[in-house]
């Protein structure tokens, strides 16, 4: 039986030890970007601050040719401000903040990645990339229209009621009116972020996957 030179041995036993020390750990790069996609809906019209986000990577993220992580991993957050639009001025806004990303191995990470953009599905809702939130589009645009049809509407009622130029401008006064009032008593619209929708989000920091 041949013996392996105690040089050999002793070799072998201190890379054996070192190895664990000298290996370079993965790393999510500071400036990653990741497709999310959301698992269940959110609503400003029914979160509240502490409710929970569920979300799955959309697509791998990938760093010097290996992935680091699968597409299907699970991400979760929690609500941290919800703010519906006002009935006069205030539109809606929403924040999320995301806090650990689960690997397919079952290993968690803490991370906290900012928003970048989101699937507004044409709603006009947008990120405000300085607070971290999704904010609504004004309705200043719906409300002036909504104004104009009642307005249209009162001119059209009042003129055939009286048969009279006078008969149309007052219902236009009277449409406008109403107009003002339904405008003033309606909320803004809720930002919403339905099931299925994706969002992209950025990494401002390195995250080490040991």
């Amino acid at each position: 039986m041949k013996y392996a030179p105690a040089s050999a041995t002793l070799a072998a036993s201190l890379a054996a030890i070192v190895a664990p020390f000298t290996a370079q750990a993965a790393e999510i790069p500071k400036g990653s970007h990741v497709l999310l996609k959301m698992m269940n809906s959110v609503s400003t019209r029914t979160a509240a601050p502490g409710n929970q986000v569920y979300l799955q990577t959309a697509v791998p993220v990938v760093a010097d040719g290996q992935i680091l992580v699968p597409a299907g991993s699970y991400v979760q957050g929690i609500v941290s401000m919800s703010k519906r639009g006002g009935r006069v001025s205030g539109r809606a806004e929403l924040a999320i903040r995301l806090e650990t990303l689960t690997l397919p191995t079952g290993k968690s990470l803490h991370i906290a990645p900012r928003l970048s953009s989101i699937d507004s599905a044409e709603s006009g809702q947008k990120v405000e990339e300085k607070e971290n939130t999704v904010q609504q589009a004004p309705s200043v645009g719906k409300d002036l229209g909504q104004v104009a049809i009642m307005a249209g509407s009162g001119a059209a009622i009042g003129g055939l009621a009286t048969g009279t130029w006078k008969g149309a401008g007052i219902g236009s006064g009277a449409g406008t009116v109403v107009g003002l009032a339904t405008a003033l008593l309606t909320r803004g619209a809720d930002v919403e972020l339905p099931q299925g929708s994706t969002m992209d989000v950025v990494f401002d920091r390195d995250v080490t996957i040991e």
